[in-house]
């Protein structure tokens, strides 16, 4: 199975991006999915998580009302739409099945995320 991210890259705070994940080699549409993030010298941390059918959704407090998170299960892709990046955003995100930390038993290679303040 393989899960690719992508959309990572620079921003000045206060703007958006858009990460995307392309999901094969599994059952996409059968499995929760979520994003993770990890910062220079800190844990893990979740950030979102979605059903499978994308009808139930949960966001860390850190990003509620400024990420998005949503699934597209024909095109096997995951998505995370950021607003409001702050420079505590800054980290390498991952797309993970499973939606939530202790559920997980995928993630990709990640794809860096810099916001400068």
């Amino acid at each position: 199975m393989k899960l690719e991210e992508s959309g990572g890259g620079l921003v000045q705070s206060g703007g958006s991006l858009r990460l995307s994940c392309a999901a094969s080699g599994f059952t996409f549409r059968l499995f929760g999915m979520s994003w993770v993030r990890q910062a220079p010298g800190k844990e893990l941390e979740w950030v979102s998580g979605i059903q499978s059918d994308g009808t139930d959704i949960n966001y860390a407090d850190s990003v509620k009302g400024r990420f998005t998170i949503s699934r597209d299960n024909i095109k096997n892709m995951l998505y995370l739409q950021m607003n409001s990046l702050k420079s505590e955003d800054t980290a390498v995100y991952y797309c993970a099945a499973g939606r939530q930390l202790s559920d997980i038993w995928a993630r990709g290679q990640g794809t860096q995320v810099t916001v400068s303040s």
